[in-house]
């Protein structure tokens, strides 16, 4: 009987470790996405970036779902890309914004959307000659395939969370 226990507990043992290992294998594969996938989803970074340091709204619009919502910050939100013109044109005239560092901490893929977390800094020089100032955030941004942006892949939600100060 004590020797029947132990083959069970073996066998037993042997399908859990066989279960992990190959659920950790297909996890794997379905988050990591195709070299496609994340050239187009980095392409989509560095347009975005390059667009907002060069004032280019409608580069900006391009790389952003219709449906889009952005939380800025907690009582800042926006809600579709006619109301995210509009925020970026009083940006604009206010202020050039140049980012100064990106770094994704987190990229995973499923299907037709992506989800990336970023540690961002964001140098933000006023207009009206006052002193420039730098803000230092983490961003977590949803993407969809959309065949209308550049890269093929839009932002439709995304948060803010800026640095504690």
């Amino acid at each position: 009987m004590a020797g029947n226990k132990k083959n069970n507990m073996k066998t037993l043992t042997s399908l859990i470790l066989f279960s992990f290992v190959v659920t950790s294998c297909s996890t794997r594969e379905n988050f990591a996405g195709t070299d496609n996938d994340r050239k187009a989803l980095e392409q989509t970074g560095t347009g975005i970036r390059s667009a907002f340091s060069n004032g280019d709204i409608p580069t900006i619009l391009s790389y952003h779902h219709p449906d889009v919502r952005k939380a800025l910050g907690y009582t800042h939100i926006i809600n579709g890309r006619e109301e995210l013109e509009g925020d970026l044109k009083n940006t604009f005239s206010n202020l050039k914004l140049t980012w100064l560092d990106n770094k994704v901490e987190s990229l995973i893929f499923q299907g037709n959307t992506a989800i990336e977390m970023t540690a961002f800094s964001i140098k933000g020089t006023p207009k009206d000659g006052s002193s420039p100032f730098t803000f230092k955030g983490r961003a977590m941004v949803v993407y969809v395939r959309y065949k209308q942006s550049p890269s093929g892949w839009a932002s439709i939600r995304e948060l803010i969370q800026p640095e504690p100060k």
